[in-house]
């Protein structure tokens, strides 16, 4: 049998047979679907390899058709404080949902980075979820090939520092408007948002007041559609 080794999250779990699961994971190579025979019973070595909010190292061997095997599953990291928070829990609820949908229409290969990093900061209490949110919903925008356009307005004019705008939905883009709520400060933000990594964005400090309206822009840009 043929088997390889991976660091994996868990997306979906669905019940088969008596006692196995079908696991739908996703890998720094991609997408992996496997079934794990009898991991619903008891005393199964595999349960606690294949948990949600945990990142694993799973040895997969070959199945029928595109279906493999869990051989193995041992956890590396568990983010129990996400249990702890309502919100932080059904955030990464939804990010792992919107992962577990996209993913399977991009081949995208920062969805495991992405989602590893999600999971990091939503675990560390200090951070605010607002922060989280607003960058997984750019960046899955730029994966999905709907990068946010922080140079110009929607009538095609350099974005300038004194000028107000607004979130427009029908043009994906940032409108010049006299009442806009969108300024100088928004405009720095969003970018940092989309240029780098949610890691370096945790210690940028100063950007509280600014997050409101900068997790709007980035949720309507991204029009991601919500589980149920």
């Amino acid at each position: 049998m043929k088997t390889f080794r991976r660091r994996a999250i868990v997306l979906r779990r669905v019940n088969y047979g008596d006692a196995d699961r079908i696991i739908d994971f996703i890998t720094p190579e991609g997408r992996v679907s496997a079934v794990a025979k009898g991991v619903r019973k008891q005393k199964s070595k595999l349960a606690g390899g294949v948990e949600l909010f945990a990142v694993s190292d799973v040895m997969f061997g070959g199945g029928r058709g595109d279906m493999s095997i869990v051989i193995s599953a041992r956890m590396e990291k568990f983010y129990q404080n996400i249990l702890g928070d309502y919100d932080r829990m059904q955030f990464a609820y939804e990010a792992i949902g919107q992962v577990a949908s996209l993913s399977s229409d991009t081949d995208e290969s920062g969805w495991f980075d992405m989602l590893e990093s999600v999971l990091e900061a939503l675990n560390i209490s200090s951070v605010d979820i607002r922060l989280i949110q607003a960058w997984f919903y750019v960046t899955v925008a730029d994966f999905m090939g709907e990068s946010l356009n922080l140079s110009y307005d929607t009538d095609g004019n350099t974005l300038n520092q004194d000028s107000k705008y607004r979130y427009s939905v029908a043009e994906k883009g940032l409108e010049a408007a006299v009442n806009g709520n969108i300024a100088a400060g928004h405009i720095k933000l969003l970018r940092l948002l989309t240029t780098k990594s949610l890691n370096t964005l945790l210690q940028v400090g100063g950007v509280e007041e600014f997050l409101n309206d900068c997790l709007h822009v980035a949720r309507s840009h991204a029009a991601l559609k919500q589980k149920t």
